[in-house]
Protein backbone atom coordinates (compact mmCIF):
# COMPACT_ATOMS: atom_id res chain seq x y z
CA UNK A 1 0.00 0.00 0.00
CA UNK A 2 1.23 3.49 -0.78
CA UNK A 3 0.18 6.81 0.63
CA UNK A 4 0.03 9.98 -1.40
CA UNK A 5 1.10 13.48 -0.44
CA UNK A 6 -2.56 14.49 -0.52
CA UNK A 7 -3.54 11.70 1.88
CA UNK A 8 -0.64 12.56 4.19
CA UNK A 9 -1.52 16.25 4.33
CA UNK A 10 -5.07 17.41 3.61
CA UNK A 11 -6.99 14.94 5.82
CA UNK A 12 -4.51 15.49 8.67
CA UNK A 13 -4.70 19.27 8.42
CA UNK A 14 -8.50 19.21 8.29
CA UNK A 15 -8.85 16.71 11.11
CA UNK A 16 -6.52 18.54 13.47
CA UNK A 17 -8.09 21.95 12.80
CA UNK A 18 -11.55 20.43 13.27
CA UNK A 19 -10.43 18.88 16.58
CA UNK A 20 -9.01 22.24 17.63
CA UNK A 21 -12.41 23.80 16.98
CA UNK A 22 -14.02 21.20 19.23
CA UNK A 23 -11.49 21.93 21.97
CA UNK A 24 -12.31 25.64 21.75
CA UNK A 25 -16.06 24.98 21.97
CA UNK A 26 -15.49 22.97 25.15
CA UNK A 27 -13.31 25.76 26.56
CA UNK A 28 -15.92 28.43 25.95
CA UNK A 29 -18.65 26.26 27.47
CA UNK A 30 -16.42 25.59 30.49
CA UNK A 31 -15.98 29.33 31.09
CA UNK A 32 -19.71 29.98 30.82
CA UNK A 33 -20.52 27.13 33.26
CA UNK A 34 -17.84 28.32 35.67
CA UNK A 35 -19.17 31.87 35.51
CA UNK A 36 -16.19 33.75 34.13
CA UNK A 37 -15.60 35.67 30.92
CA UNK A 38 -14.48 33.21 28.21
CA UNK A 39 -12.17 35.89 26.77
CA UNK A 40 -9.84 35.42 29.74
CA UNK A 41 -8.95 31.99 28.37
CA UNK A 42 -7.82 33.54 25.09
CA UNK A 43 -4.93 35.23 26.91
CA UNK A 44 -3.99 32.16 28.98
CA UNK A 45 -0.50 30.75 28.46
CA UNK A 46 1.68 28.09 30.02
CA UNK A 47 4.70 30.31 30.61
CA UNK A 48 5.37 34.04 30.33
CA UNK A 49 7.53 33.63 27.23
CA UNK A 50 5.02 31.44 25.36
CA UNK A 51 2.20 32.58 23.11
CA UNK A 52 -1.31 32.70 24.57
CA UNK A 53 -4.14 30.44 23.46
CA UNK A 54 -5.44 32.68 20.69
CA UNK A 55 -1.98 32.90 19.05
CA UNK A 56 -1.49 29.13 19.22
CA UNK A 57 -4.78 28.61 17.38
CA UNK A 58 -4.09 31.38 14.87
CA UNK A 59 -0.66 29.91 14.07
CA UNK A 60 -2.17 26.42 13.63
CA UNK A 61 -4.92 27.65 11.29
CA UNK A 62 -2.72 29.93 9.19
CA UNK A 63 0.15 27.44 9.14
CA UNK A 64 -1.99 24.55 7.91
CA UNK A 65 -3.59 26.76 5.23
CA UNK A 66 -0.19 28.06 4.12
CA UNK A 67 1.42 24.62 4.09
CA UNK A 68 -1.38 23.04 2.06
CA UNK A 69 -1.36 25.95 -0.41
CA UNK A 70 2.39 25.64 -0.90
CA UNK A 71 2.17 21.86 -1.39
CA UNK A 72 -0.50 22.50 -4.04
CA UNK A 73 1.82 24.94 -5.82
CA UNK A 74 -0.69 27.77 -5.55
CA UNK A 75 0.37 31.32 -6.22
CA UNK A 76 0.08 33.05 -2.88
CA UNK A 77 -1.20 36.60 -2.51
CA UNK A 78 2.22 37.54 -1.12
CA UNK A 79 5.07 35.29 0.10
CA UNK A 80 4.60 36.76 3.56
CA UNK A 81 0.80 37.02 3.53
CA UNK A 82 -0.30 36.83 7.14
CA UNK A 83 -3.03 34.23 6.62
CA UNK A 84 -0.76 32.03 4.47
CA UNK A 85 2.24 32.07 6.81
CA UNK A 86 3.74 28.70 7.61
CA UNK A 87 4.44 28.57 11.35
CA UNK A 88 7.18 31.17 10.92
CA UNK A 89 5.84 34.44 12.30
CA UNK A 90 6.50 33.68 15.93
CA UNK A 91 10.11 34.75 15.90
CA UNK A 92 9.21 38.29 14.92
CA UNK A 93 5.76 38.31 16.56
CA UNK A 94 4.08 39.47 13.36
CA UNK A 95 0.36 38.79 13.71
CA UNK A 96 -2.83 40.49 12.76
CA UNK A 97 -4.95 41.01 15.86
CA UNK A 98 -8.13 39.45 14.55
CA UNK A 99 -8.84 36.85 17.21
CA UNK A 100 -10.38 38.60 20.17
CA UNK A 101 -13.17 36.05 20.74
CA UNK A 102 -13.88 32.36 20.45
CA UNK A 103 -16.22 33.13 17.55
CA UNK A 104 -13.42 34.85 15.64
CA UNK A 105 -11.09 31.90 16.23
CA UNK A 106 -13.82 29.54 15.00
CA UNK A 107 -14.23 31.65 11.88
CA UNK A 108 -10.47 31.56 11.27
CA UNK A 109 -10.39 27.78 11.69
CA UNK A 110 -13.40 27.35 9.38
CA UNK A 111 -11.79 29.55 6.71
CA UNK A 112 -8.57 27.54 6.85
CA UNK A 113 -10.49 24.25 6.67
CA UNK A 114 -12.52 25.47 3.68
CA UNK A 115 -9.37 26.57 1.87
CA UNK A 116 -7.67 23.22 2.51
CA UNK A 117 -10.74 21.14 1.62
CA UNK A 118 -10.98 22.95 -1.73
CA UNK A 119 -7.65 21.44 -2.79
CA UNK A 120 -7.78 18.42 -5.06
CA UNK A 121 -5.49 15.38 -4.90
CA UNK A 122 -4.01 16.14 -8.33
CA UNK A 123 -2.82 19.52 -7.02
CA UNK A 124 -0.80 17.97 -4.19
CA UNK A 125 0.10 14.45 -5.31
CA UNK A 126 3.57 14.43 -6.81
CA UNK A 127 4.73 17.36 -4.69
CA UNK A 128 7.34 15.27 -2.85
CA UNK A 129 10.19 17.06 -4.66
CA UNK A 130 8.38 20.33 -5.43
CA UNK A 131 10.26 23.35 -4.17
CA UNK A 132 8.50 24.94 -1.21
CA UNK A 133 9.51 28.45 -0.25
CA UNK A 134 8.95 29.81 3.23
CA UNK A 135 9.70 33.53 3.49
CA UNK A 136 10.09 35.39 6.74
CA UNK A 137 11.40 38.89 7.10
CA UNK A 138 12.75 38.91 3.57
CA UNK A 139 14.69 35.65 4.07
CA UNK A 140 13.52 32.58 2.15
CA UNK A 141 14.10 28.95 3.14
CA UNK A 142 13.63 26.38 0.39
CA UNK A 143 12.38 22.88 1.13
CA UNK A 144 11.46 19.86 -0.99
CA UNK A 145 7.78 18.95 -0.51
CA UNK A 146 8.10 15.69 1.42
CA UNK A 147 10.54 16.92 4.09
CA UNK A 148 8.56 20.17 4.29
CA UNK A 149 5.42 18.19 5.12
CA UNK A 150 6.92 15.54 7.39
CA UNK A 151 9.60 17.48 9.23
CA UNK A 152 8.27 21.04 9.25
CA UNK A 153 4.55 21.47 8.62
CA UNK A 154 3.06 18.49 10.48
CA UNK A 155 5.26 18.78 13.60
CA UNK A 156 4.50 22.50 13.83
CA UNK A 157 0.77 21.94 13.40
CA UNK A 158 0.71 19.31 16.12
CA UNK A 159 2.85 21.45 18.42
CA UNK A 160 0.58 24.50 18.28
CA UNK A 161 -2.62 22.51 18.71
CA UNK A 162 -1.02 20.55 21.57
CA UNK A 163 -0.07 23.86 23.21
CA UNK A 164 -3.67 25.10 22.88
CA UNK A 165 -4.86 21.83 24.42
CA UNK A 166 -2.30 22.07 27.25
CA UNK A 167 -3.17 25.70 28.01
CA UNK A 168 -6.83 24.79 28.34
CA UNK A 169 -6.17 21.67 30.43
CA UNK A 170 -3.99 23.78 32.71
CA UNK A 171 -6.89 26.26 32.99
CA UNK A 172 -9.18 23.47 34.18
CA UNK A 173 -11.07 22.67 30.99
CA UNK A 174 -12.14 19.00 31.02
CA UNK A 175 -10.39 17.70 27.93
CA UNK A 176 -9.07 14.25 27.18
CA UNK A 177 -6.84 12.63 24.61
CA UNK A 178 -9.90 11.92 22.48
CA UNK A 179 -10.52 15.67 22.14
CA UNK A 180 -7.04 16.10 20.68
CA UNK A 181 -7.16 13.02 18.43
CA UNK A 182 -10.82 13.18 17.44
CA UNK A 183 -13.00 10.18 16.68
CA UNK A 184 -11.27 7.02 15.52
CA UNK A 185 -10.95 6.83 11.75
CA UNK A 186 -9.04 3.60 11.49
CA UNK A 187 -10.31 0.11 10.90
CA UNK A 188 -9.03 -2.90 12.78
CA UNK A 189 -7.62 -5.75 10.76
CA UNK A 190 -9.38 -9.09 11.18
Amino acid sequence: MTISMYQASVPVFVRMLTNCGGILRKAEAHAVRAGFNPATLLEARLAPDMFPLHRQVQIAADGARGAASRLAGLALPDPEAEDFAVFNRGIQHRFLDTASSFAELATRLDAAISCIEALRPEQIDGSEARGIDVTMGGRTRRFAGLPFLLHYALPNLHFHIAMAYAILRHAGVALGKQDFEGPAVYASLP
